[in-house]
């Protein structure tokens, strides 16, 4: 596909023809004095836009949304949904428009998706727009989630504008342009159910199953195998959060897709020293989203969208299908931890030695991601770095005992498991106190250049090229180290 205007973008919004009882349609409130915040180069490939399509006097004006785009049809979602862990029948896109979907040569199809546009039916009073400083949050959050091989959504980029919002002090106001597979939520269903519209729920479901499931459209039982998928990649999505150490923060049935990845970007955080209890929400006082507790937290959403399918798919069924997701959770989560350790042969001793690893990290609190980012230079270059880490090393000690037999048992050389690991444990993680710089630059002097590092190294989070490295500005000694022991299991408030 050639493009060479935003007047050409291929628009459709396919979700608009579900009908009126599905959203409300709505244009972007204008704004004032749009500005460039940042534009993602790389999700601008991704749409197939030509280069430095950000300079054209028209980016800014449509998705500010001051000008309406050829082609869109905005609309805000009607959705409900379980927020820590009690029902809520008022949610919906309060403040976002869903302008329709781009297609790609390539053949994916990418909702645009404007978040902060204005308020709409569903906000509740509020005044539909999102700080500049969340902004800056998801937009880095979902490129580090994506950098990392794991389903996110992801930003086309970030428009600011001239006015003030007030937050607990008033704020710079910010559009992100973001893109999804799909902003189909389980909530989308659970408002469907508590207000008994079964047929719209069976219409919902065939709109899933044609537009982000094909091949089971036209089966006879597409509503189990429906559902069975979204139970797997659900379990997949929250094996690959677990084996990086990331914790989403606010893991509500609204915020859950139908396509295995997750909404919101704002309470996160990777864990610095391991701690299977690490909570980066400051208001979840109970822990109900902790590391530890997101496999458990993501069953029980599926529960509840297992409740809403209830109509259309029967309870032993369902029952059947949910219980698959605890052994799909297991097996992708074992083999991705085995490739962090660099072992293929996943045995009994595989399970117990990971056990022990953990044990090992939790009682001497070793950061978790610069540990496994050592491990591959075991027995190919000085462990000595990680033993540094242990004011009494004899526990890694007698592990590595351990570990040396395992790999015996394996067949690669040691080259090889290597450069396996270092394309599996990242060298960067998206830290609280990085993002925090990024964002406090941003707002106080409005620089964005430290935006632009924290984006490439979170599209490129195994990087070993210290001399482009040293080109983009980016010092190891800053990015690729422990966060500083006061920013240590820092927690981040719902910002909005």
């Amino acid at each position: 596909m050639t493009l060479k205007s935003l007047d050409q973008l291929p628009f459709n919004n396919t979700f608009f023809d579900l009908g009126s009882n599905f959203y409300q349609a709505k244009a972007p409130d204008p704004v004032e004095g749009p500005f460039l915040v940042h534009f993602n180069r790389a999700v601008g490939d991704l749409l197939e836009l030509p280069e430095n399509i950000e300079n054209d006097p028209n980016f800014l004006e449509y998705f500010s949304g001051n000008k309406n785009i050829p082609g869109s049809q905005p609309l805000a979602m009607y959705y409900t949904g379980h927020q820590f862990g009690s029902y809520n029948p008022h949610i919906g896109d309060g403040r976002g428009l869903l302008l329709g979907e781009i297609e790609t040569s390539s053949g994916p199809k990418w909702d645009i998706h404007l978040k902060g546009a204005g308020p709409t039916r569903f906000a509740r009073g509020f005044d539909g727009r999102a700080s500049l400083r969340a902004s800056i949050r998801e937009y880095l959050g979902g490129e580090a989630i994506h950098g990392l091989r794991i389903p996110s959504t992801r930003a086309l980029g970030m428009i600011g504008f001239k006015e003030l919002i007030f937050r607990q002090m008033p704020e710079i106001p910010a559009i992100l342009i973001r893109i999804a597979e799909s902003h189909v939520r389980f909530g989308n269903f659970e408002a469907l159910h508590y207000t008994k519209q079964t047929k719209r729920i069976e219409k919902l479901a065939n709109f899933v199953a044609w537009r982000y499931y094909p091949h089971i459209a036209q089966d006879s039982d597409k509503y189990r195998l429906l559902f069975r998928s979204v139970v797997e990649k659900t379990a997949s999505l929250i094996a690959g959060w677990q084996s990086v150490g990331f914790v989403h923060g606010v893991m509500n049935t609204d915020n859950m897709s139908i396509v295995g990845l997750c909404f919101d970007y704002g309470p996160y955080g990777f864990m610095d020293g391991f701690n299977p209890h690490y909570i980066p929400n400051s208001s979840d006082n109970q822990g109900r989203y902790s590391f530890s507790r997101q496999p458990e937290i993501g069953y029980w959403n599926l529960e509840k969208l297992a409740l809403a399918l209830s109509s259309i798919i029967d309870s032993d069924v369902i029952n059947e299908e949910l219980g698959r997701y605890q052994d799909c959770f297991n097996a992708e989560y074992r083999n991705l931890m085995a490739a962090k350790l660099g072992i293929k042969i996943i045995d009994s001793d595989f399970k117990a030695l990971t056990g022990k690893l953990f044990e090992i990290l939790l009682r001497h609190q070793i950061d978790y991601s610069n540990f496994f980012r050592l491990l591959s230079s075991f027995r190919n270059g000085d462990i000595q770095p990680i033993l540094d880490r242990f004011v009494d090393p004899t526990d890694i000690e007698n592990w590595f005992k351990d570990y040396e037999k395992a790999l015996e048992k394996e067949s690669s050389d040691d080259l090889t498991r290597q450069r396996e690991m270092n394309q599996t444990n990242p060298r960067f993680i998206l830290r609280n106190h990085l993002a925090q710089r990024a964002i406090e630059a941003a707002l106080k002097d409005s620089d964005y250049s430290e935006i632009d590092r924290v984006i490439f190294l979170a599209q490129n989070p195994f990087i070993d090229d210290d001399i482009l490295l040293k080109e983009k500005q980016i010092d190891p000694e800053i990015y690729f180290t422990d966060s500083p022991s006061q920013f240590a299991g820092s927690q981040t408030s719902c910002s909005a």
